[in-house]
């Protein structure tokens, strides 16, 4: 098993793959460092001696500086390294070409909805449009699971504290969140749940929606009606008669939506599971498909390989744009921009927010930017898009899923069990977390310090994908979860 890895030939510190013990040589290219300490898996030693102020570099690229002077073979780590990040920047489009090239269609098993659209679920799902139905909806869920037949995958609730007394953004964030899911198609039946003196009633959503099926979405509301759980269960049961008559077909892989998101990472997250998630990426959107990566403050220190990705200078603009707005969200509420990483972040050998960036950002592949969303905006175009949502995973995993994420994968170094409306896969970073929590990890990139090349594990990432848009069930839907969270101002960060 490889015991350490210098990520680029530029990097002046390596990363231990497995803990390694002071006193341990090893030969980096032409010299010989000997660790002066121990240090842990998924954490730093300097491959020189490094001086106070001295650049930290990382996948070729600064992650902070040294705040005092440290010798060859020492751990660097958040006691001796601080970010090397300011507050908004200016940018400039320096574009590079993309070396990615068509490859064959590749096909799944999905239904085809009346409306043209493709879903890889034929759930039924209900949908409060105010949190004051919350225990409505979840008791409809429950007695609703009678209506469940081998042609329904799932019968869900989705309830949220919001949708009344909300104001400017949060209140626009609620209602097109909520329009977004009642339009996704992997529900092949929606409840759209009132309570009737609400601010984001339904004939309000309804102007957010748009045109529908009436035979796939059905309203009621609660304070109209003698006893709403009966009739939202004749409800359910019509839509679940509906539901019922689409079958699976084939379908190309052009046609799928992929979400990409990190949480709890470890000092590996760069190295294995994001990079491998990065050549799936550019697989799909070789095929014709789309990706999505978001999670904005987890791009600053990274930004610039992004924007100059982008296809087309109005493209660059508009993530220059995502970057510094989201800037000035946590300036405006007062909130320290780098106040990241996560202290489970950290104990898993992540220093900084460069250090985080630069290995989240692996996800994104190699593949032009095609796309900038804001947030609760639906995907229209094909290839990579960047979407505003902040890091929290549950806010931003209900981000890609309301924009039109099919599938969303989660890489994790530290592990979760949460799922967003859609399928949620957890791919996990190194070998241990898979084996310790095989109920919530679906896949295992841990393999790839083990011999595993990154294009085996692409490949078979793919193949779990469109298993997974086919019909088998991520770990997360086995368990029965499923969360819905929507962004709020001044509290998500």
């Amino acid at each position: 098993m490889q015991e350490f890895i210098k990520i680029h030939p530029q990097d002046n510190v390596a990363v231990a793959l497995c803990p390694l013990s002071a006193g341990s040589t090893f030969q980096v290219d032409s010299q010989t460092v000997i660790l002066a300490e121990d240090i842990p898996q998924g954490h730093k030693f300097t491959l020189t001696p490094l001086s106070e102020g001295e650049q930290v570099i990382k996948y070729g690229s600064p992650i902070g500086f040294a705040k005092e002077s440290v010798g060859a073979g020492s751990w660097i780590h958040t006691h001796n390294l601080r970010t090397g990040l300011g507050d908004v920047l200016t940018y400039h489009y320096e574009p590079q070409a993309s070396s990615l090239t068509p490859s064959a269609p590749t096909f799944f098993q999905g239904y085809r909805r009346a409306d043209g659209k493709v879903g890889v679920r034929n759930n039924i799902w209900i949908i409060p449009t105010v949190g004051c139905v919350n225990n409505i909806a979840t008791s409809i869920e429950r007695q609703a699971q009678a209506y469940l037949t081998e042609q329904i995958d799932e019968i869900s609730a989705f309830p949220h504290p919001y949708g009344c007394s909300q104001m400017g953004d949060d209140q626009e964030h609620t209602r097109q969140i909520l329009a977004d899911l009642i339009c996704h198609p992997n529900a092949g039946g929606v409840l759209v749940l009132g309570l009737g003196c609400e601010n984001s009633n339904i004939e309000e959503l309804k102007k957010y929606i748009g045109d529908y099926d009436p035979q796939r979405v059905r309203f009621l509301v609660c304070q109209e009606s003698q006893d709403e759980i009966a009739d939202a269960l004749d409800i359910i049961r019509e839509l679940a008669e509906y539901a019922g008559q689409f079958r699976r077909e084939s379908i190309p892989c052009s046609e799928l939506v992929i979400g990409m998101k990190c949480g709890g990472s470890d000092g590996l997250s760069g190295i294995t599971a994001n990079p491998v998630v990065g050549a799936f990426s550019d697989l799909l959107i070789s095929k014709g498909g789309t990706t999505v990566l978001t999670e904005v403050p987890e791009m600053f220190g990274a930004e610039t390989q992004l924007m100059n990705r982008c296809e087309t200078e109005e493209l660059f603009q508009e993530t220059v744009d995502l970057i510094n707005d989201f800037k000035d969200y946590f300036k405006s509420h007062n909130q320290t921009i780098y106040e990241n990483p996560s202290p489970g972040n950290k104990k898993g050998g992540i220093s900084t927010l460069e250090d985080k960036s630069l290995g989240c950002t692996q996800k994104s592949g190699s593949a032009p930017v095609c796309g900038v969303l804001s947030y609760g905006e639906p995907i229209r175009g094909k290839g990579l898009h960047l979407l505003s949502a902040p890091g929290n995973d549950l806010v931003a995993s209900t981000a890609l899923a309301a924009s039109g994420a099919h599938i969303v994968l989660f890489t994790t170094g530290r592990g979760t069990p949460f799922a967003c409306p859609v399928p949620t896969m957890k791919i996990s970073t190194n070998s241990a977390l898979y084996e310790r929590k095989s109920n919530w990890i679906d896949f295992n990139c841990g393999t790839m310090v083990e011999g595993t090349p990154l294009n085996v594990l692409a490949e078979r990432l793919f193949d779990k994908v469109i298993r997974t848009a086919s019909g088998e069930k991520v770990k997360s839907e086995e368990a029965g979860f499923h969360d819905f969270a929507i962004f709020k101002q001044g509290v998500t960060l």
